[in-house]
């Protein structure tokens, strides 16, 4: 199997929800702009995390 393992993808904290998120090959383009870990993330993304908190903080 050619390619490589998860465990070695980078990886984002999730703008929105503060959860981490792999690299994607649909990615590979955009990685440095990608900021959501999904679709629903992208369109809450009024909903923003404090990541220094694990709580999440809503934005004026």
């Amino acid at each position: 199997m050619n390619g490589v393992k998860k465990q070695h993808l980078p990886t984002k904290i999730c703008a929105t929800c503060g959860r981490p998120f792999t690299w994607r090959k649909k990615w590979a383009r955009d990685w440095e702009q990608v900021k959501y870990c999904s679709d629903a993330c992208r369109r809450d993304s009024t909903r923003r995390v404090d990541v220094s908190a694990t709580r999440p903080v809503r934005s004026p």
